[in-house]
């Protein structure tokens, strides 16, 4: 599946984004596989943010985006989104989508997804 995110931007700490992955080109349909949203700082390895899984009967943050951030899917328009509220500072980052077809073994650990989009940069100044 190929993945390409967008909306990313430059937003001031308090302020909200939403970040969309669009998918298509696959073997399987979108709603088999389960979607996750990754970030990364400059020096820093990809941190794991939040994930949905394929029928969306489990879904989880980490816990500094826990109440603020809102990953949600649209099955009919092959996309993800990722809805960011009262960012910080500490939230600029790349933020990635990923995909693993059906269950990934760890739903948290990035080496578990097959499927990477090119990321959006997100910047959140103070």
């Amino acid at each position: 599946v190929q993945l390409v995110e967008s909306g990313g931007g430059l937003v001031q700490a308090g302020g909200s984004l939403r970040l969309s992955c669009a998918a298509s080109a696959s073997t399987y349909s979108f709603d088999s596989y389960t979607m996750a949203w990754f970030r990364q700082s400059p020096g820093t390895e990809r941190q794991f943010v939040a994930v949905l899984t394929w029928n969306e009967d489990y879904t989880n943050y980490v816990d500094s985006v826990k109440g603020r951030f809102t990953i949600a899917r649209d099955n009919a328009k092959n996309m993800l989104y990722l809805q960011m509220n009262h960012l910080k500072p500490e939230g600029t980052a790349v933020y990635y989508c990923a995909a693993h077809y059906l269950y990934p073994g760890s739903m948290a650990a990035r080496e578990t997804y097959n499927y990477w989009g090119q990321g959006a940069q997100v910047t959140v100044t103070s």
